[in-house]
């Protein structure tokens, strides 16, 4: 998979992280977000182009159409999955979609790239849906989403 586009739901953390790697390289980015751009800091940042609202302000919902509308998805976490992640994973199980979760404690920065870009060589299609926990959940997790996002878009995984 060559990706050409990243995708994730606009909540804080991971979902934000994704789409600020994609913004600072100049790579095509969007996705689905919940009615009123919900989220947990409040509505979601106008500077986050091409954000497109579901007809409810349910996260699931939101989670669905990003699922169904990528190619892929990847989850990256500090430990076991819970909450939206999980429920991210489940989905994209049942609807048959590659999906990928990255336990950053498990393996280094380096192991997590090349894992990850091995994983998407295996893949059709160009985009990319990113997803992870929210930053109150997880304090790091935004600044090592963006790492491994910049990473795989700055080189070819």
């Amino acid at each position: 998979m060559t990706i050409l586009r990243i995708i994730s739901g606009g909540q804080t953390g991971a979902d934000r992280a994704a789409l600020d790697a994609a913004l600072e390289l100049g790579v095509p980015s969007g996705g689905w977000v919940p009615k009123g751009r919900k989220a947990e800091d409040g509505a979601i940042p106008d500077r986050y182009p091409n954000l497109r609202e579901t007809d409810t302000d349910r996260y699931e919902t939101r989670t669905r159409w990003n699922v169904r509308d990528s190619d892929a998805t990847l989850i990256l976490s500090h430990g076991a999955l819970a909450g939206g992640s999980k429920v991210t994973e489940s989905v994209a199980r049942e609807m048959g979609k590659a999906v990928l979760h990255v336990d950053l404690l498990t393996m280094s920065m380096d192991d997590a790239v090349v894992a990850i870009g091995e994983w998407l060589r295996d893949i059709k299609g160009d985009t990319l849906n990113v997803a992870g926990p929210r930053a109150s959940s997880d304090r790091e997790i935004y600044e090592k989403t963006k790492e491994v996002v910049t990473r795989l878009l700055s080189s070819d995984p």
